[in-house]
């Protein structure tokens, strides 16, 4: 990770703004169970509290539940920008709390939340409290040194997660149960709602295509919060050795599967808005193309569009910024469809949507244009190989989509013991 200057708190719960990230609302102690509507610019804006009027209350904020079991041990916690309770980051809370934190570990994007997508992040040092950081997204090994790990006694996480197979934040979290598996340790999840937590689809995880975006058998959208994910994956033997942690999730309150939750801090710097979030799901796959989903824009995940691609009237070109320095056909011209005006409760409804990879594929591959790169990042990302198998034999979304609807209904009758929250 590069050197970081010194930024006071407040600063830190501002860094979407500073970021020109602004979309996303203000963090409180208890955030508002709000729903979200997206207007024609993509903002977010607040609608309506549930009936009840009730508040989430995440675990962070629930410190008289887990400073207890943290007292007198060595701690280290995995989190980002995202782990604010209000104006304080989690790690300050801890401090003051009296628990000692000796370690920080940072997932993809480091421990502020500013690298690019897949960039390196080296290990430093938090200039605000000299607590060495020990960055597990460093291209060398997802997993702590021994070092690391013989100077500790607990681990704690607390990110910001948005519930898909390939979003890297879990298999980081995986990563370090596995860490806690082999050196005894304990593991502590301070849990985050999921706002991709309302609904399961996706094919499930052929294991045979295990990679850093994909760690788990569970579908693309698997539904679960961390702490769900990490009892589920303690509980049926998917972490080393078919071992299980030494585990304790601190539930959030007043939480459900149905609830809308409006992330207060972007999770990643190419995800600024809620619709985005929402999208991601069906957008993320072109990373494994030729196609630009629009990062180095200011919609990124919400358009998408190739130089080679005709009959379009909407038009963008990537450029390099903040998030994306070297966006996919950057300073190029690109034709495509503009989706960042979309309703997000039809998007919700609508779950994965393959429309959009299919109508780029055969727009480009009509032309005798190529479509995917040369790796097989898009299965990576797919989970399976069978889906591109189907684009490629001319298959509709729908009869692709149909061809999971088993095994979402399997897993989630397998994933129900390790719910925390109501569906």
């Amino acid at each position: 990770m590069k050197k970081m200057t010194k930024i006071s708190l407040m600063m830190l719960a501002m860094w979407v703004s500073l970021s020109s990230m602004t979309s996303l609302n203000a963090c409180t102690t208890s955030h508002k169970t709000i729903a979200t509507d997206v207007t024609q610019t993509g903002q977010q804006q607040p609608a309506t509290t549930t009936p009840s009027g009730n508040e989430v209350v995440l675990g962070a904020a629930r410190t008289s539940e887990y400073v207890p079991i943290l007292k007198g041990k060595r701690v280290a916690l995995l989190s980002n920008q995202t782990g604010m309770v209000g104006d304080k980051h989690t790690l300050d809370l801890m401090l003051e709390n009296g628990v000692k934190v000796v370690t920080i570990f940072s997932p993809e994007h480091g421990f502020r939340g500013k690298a690019d997508a897949g960039e390196h992040v080296s290990s430093s040092v938090d200039e605000k409290t000299g607590i060495p950081i020990a960055s597990l997204y460093d291209g060398k090994s997802p997993m702590p040194s021994k070092d690391v790990m013989d100077g500790i006694d607990v681990i704690v996480t607390d990110i910001q997660d948005v519930g898909l197979r390939f979003y890297t934040y879990y298999v980081t979290m995986i990563n370090l149960m596995d860490a806690a598996v082999t050196y005894g340790k304990q593991f502590v999840v301070l849990d985050r709602p999921n706002p991709n937590g309302m609904y399961v689809d996706g094919p499930i995880l052929d294991m045979t295509l295990k990679s850093g975006v994909g760690r788990l058998p569970i579908p693309t959208v698997h539904g679960m919060t961390l702490g769900e994910l990490a009892q589920m994956a303690n509980g049926e033997g998917w972490l080393k050795d078919g071992k299980k942690c030494d585990l304790k999730v601190i539930p959030c309150q007043n939480y459900t599967h149905q609830t809308r939750y409006a992330l207060p801090i972007a999770p990643s710097p190419n995800l600024p808005n809620m619709l985005s979030i929402y999208l991601y799901p069906s957008m993320c796959y072109f990373e494994g193309t030729t196609v630009s989903l629009g990062r180095g824009t200011d919609w990124p995940f919400q358009v998408y569009g190739h130089p080679d691609m005709t009959g379009y009237a909407f038009e963008f070109t990537p450029k390099s910024r903040f998030g994306a320095k070297t966006p996919p056909q950057m300073d190029k011209l690109c034709h495509g469809v503009d989706l960042h005006n979309l309703d997000a409760e039809k998007v919700i409804a609508k779950g994965i949507n393959l429309e959009y990879i299919i109508d780029a594929y055969r727009n480009l591959t009509k032309g005798g244009h190529q479509f995917y790169l040369k790796s097989n990042f898009f299965d990576l990302l797919m989970g399976t190989t069978r889906v591109r198998e189907l684009i490629a034999q001319g298959k509709s979304a729908d009869e692709i989509k149909a061809t999971w609807q088993a095994d979402v209904e399997l897993f989630k009758a397998q994933r129900r013991p390790y719910l925390l929250y109501a569906e």
